[in-house]
């Protein structure tokens, strides 16, 4: 087995199937608004085309790539303990990537949003929730990189900060259970850190 397979196999295994929280979408289109951006948060492709059934393609398109950006720069855990711990119990997943085995957790969503520079390209990016009562960011959407954008709930508008679709560092080093719940508090709903350091990745 190649690991150009290995880890599209993995990949499959990110996917959660969820059950939508609550529906009910428009349009979104990336506006500069006191300096941040709206984005819509979508379960899957089939959640994103039935908003917009004349863009499967585009959605299909950043579904993948939410997927892959999750696989490389999502948390990473050492152990299925550590990583349920965070968020939840049958929300974490085994992915394998060439000799490192690791514990990461499954895709929520993923943000969609046109360019308002560019009306035929879209941006998306990842996003978590926890079922753990004891995380801090149980039932809310969190990013990669820790940023809590509210309430879970699919279809819903959310504003980000400028950089939110931004290329995001490769993740390749373990973190323990908790640190990525501390990188969630030190972050605002939007925009900025408030500390300099987010304590994992890299």
């Amino acid at each position: 087995m190649t690991m150009k397979r290995s880890k599209s196999i993995n990949l499959q295994r990110m996917r959660k199937t969820a059950t939508p929280l609550a529906t009910g979408v428009a349009a979104t289109t990336l506006v500069a608004c006191g300096g941040g951006q709206e984005a819509e948060v979508f379960a899957n492709v089939d959640q994103c085309t039935d908003a917009y059934p004349e863009l499967r393609s585009q959605c299909e398109t950043a579904y993948e790539k939410a997927l892959q950006q999750a696989a490389d720069s999502g948390p990473k855990y050492s152990s299925m303990y550590d990583c349920s711990a965070d968020f939840g119990n049958d929300n974490c997943r085994s992915y394998q990537h060439g000799s490192s085995n690791w514990f990461i957790p499954a895709m929520g969503g993923f943000l969609f949003a046109q360019a308002i520079d560019n009306r035929r390209h879209y941006y998306s990016s990842p996003v978590y929730t926890s079922y753990s009562r004891y995380s801090p960011y149980y039932g809310r959407w969190t990013t990669v990189d820790g940023h809590d954008y509210g309430r879970a709930r699919y279809g819903s508008r959310v504003r980000v900060g400028n950089d939110a679709f931004k290329p995001k560092p490769k993740v390749t080093r373990t973190i323990s259970r908790g640190g990525f719940g501390s990188s969630v508090s030190a972050k605002s709903s939007w925009g900025g850190s408030r500390s300099a350091r987010s304590g994992w990745g890299g």
